[in-house]
């Protein structure tokens, strides 16, 4: 049940609540009064009666009786034990207060009848009932109202919540200051965390674009004084770790410019079938591809019909993308690994059959520099990374998940209608 429902329910029990217990409260104070009254005027008549029966021995005109029909058998024996006494019953004849005391050997009585007073009574708990009824319809519409405000209020912070838990730092509630108004606090501490999230997240960025602009230029003195070492095993290995320090520098540069939101796709028409065989070709290790038929094509040299359709996208990006997916698979899963493209060209799978993506990376997706799972071998974590920021870029989704029988698998889904070329991408890589 939503919120509003509930703080409505809430206010309508709690006035049928409050009506309940003002009825009961002057119900019972009501019908007390009424009986006190009754057995008061009851006795004052029975001592008057009692006088007039010892002066004259007869109690007519009185309004007591000796001997009464009618009167209650736990009074008589009370009287007849010496006492006297008065008790409320509601027999066949109505309502009534019964007096009793003796009279020599007889019972003097006197019956006062309440039938008017109980029919009073009952007027009035009608009367509150129907009162009850009109406060709860009158208050249930205000508490409903104000319920509905509130649960706008807190959808609203939600929303804001999952939009910025999205990425989307720039949301914010906006909700003015209100004196003791707790969903405004919230509202506040949820702009205040996210104007802080977003300071701290922007100078990360700001600092890996800068660390990654100042490497370049020593980079390029050590590629330099590399390439001028003589050839020997050392020169070989001092080549190979530049290599990697250039790679790394390049891919922190591409990760500023996709969190900057400076890329932008280029579109044009795309034959994915050929391009995947491209990128598997240059990929290094075995690769299996397998086209809409399911035809295989082993190292992307088969005549197999990997997926012939052609598709509007960047194709440069789109290339960056598989050519990432294909070389973590390779570099952190186990062979084979399938590369599967499906018949319009606008889905592609890569799976290897190694222990599968991390939990972490499954449930908070890529993260720079967390690998996650030691099985998976060791890395920057920057590969899929920049996949996934490509994929933004040029409209595409990109999803990780493990295979039903084992192994990482990445589905790659190019849209339908693809974003006009120059149109600023979905938004930076990672948030």
């Amino acid at each position: 049940m939503a919120l509003r429902w509930r703080i409505s329910a809430l206010v309508a029990a709690a006035a049928c609540a409050v009506a309940a217990a003002v009825g009961v409260l002057v119900h019972e104070f009501s019908r007390n009064r009424e009986l006190s009254q009754a057995r008061e005027s009851a006795r004052v008549t029975l001592d008057r009666a009692a006088v007039t029966y010892t002066r004259t021995g007869e109690v007519q005109g009185s309004g007591a009786a000796l001997d009464a029909p009618g009167l209650p058998g736990d009074l008589r024996d009370l009287v007849e034990q010496g006492h006297r006494g008065t008790e409320f019953t509601t027999g066949p004849a109505g309502p009534a207060m019964w007096a009793a005391r003796p009279a020599g050997s007889r019972v003097l009585s006197v019956r006062v009848d309440l039938t008017t007073a109980m029919r009073d009574i009952g007027a009035l708990d009608a009367s509150i009932v129907v009162a009850g009824l009109i406060t709860t319809a009158v208050v249930l519409p205000l508490g409903v109202l104000t319920a509905g405000r509130m649960s706008r209020r807190l959808r609203t912070a939600a929303g804001t919540a999952r939009r910025i838990a999205a990425g989307d730092l720039d949301a914010r509630i906006a909700a003015g200051p209100r004196p003791r108004d707790e969903i405004a606090d919230i509202s506040t501490a949820v702009d205040t965390m996210a104007g802080a999230l977003q300071k701290r997240l922007l100078g990360e960025q700001r600092f890996t674009a800068d660390v990654a602009h100042e490497l370049r230029t020593p980079l390029m003195g050590l590629v330099t004084a590399a390439e001028l070492l003589p050839e020997g095993e050392a020169a070989g290995y001092v080549r190979d770790r530049v290599r990697v320090l250039g790679t790394l520098v390049e891919e922190l540069l591409e990760i500023s410019r996709l969190d900057a939101g400076a890329e932008q796709a280029d579109m044009s028409p795309c034959p994915v079938g050929p391009l995947v065989r491209e990128v598997v070709a240059r990929s290094g290790p075995a690769t299996t591809v397998l086209g809409a038929d399911e035809t295989a094509d082993t190292d992307g040299d088969a005549d197999g019909d990997a997926g012939a359709a052609t598709v509007r996208t960047d194709s440069r990006r789109l290339e960056r993308i598989l050519t990432n997916l294909v070389v973590n698979a390779h570099r952190h899963g186990r062979a084979p690994v399938v590369v599967t493209v499906s018949g319009d060209g606008r889905t592609v799978t890569v799976r290897d059959h190694g222990p599968g993506y991390p939990r972490t990376l499954l449930d908070d997706g890529p993260q720079r520099f967390r690998t996650g799972a030691r099985e998976r071998g060791t890395g920057h974590g920057l590969g899929l990374t920049i996949a996934l920021g490509q994929a933004q870029v040029i409209g595409a989704t990109l999803e990780f998940g493990d295979a039903p029988d084992g192994g990482a698998l990445a589905t790659l889904r190019l849209p339908s209608v693809p974003p006009p070329a120059g149109a600023d991408p979905a938004g930076p890589a990672e948030r």
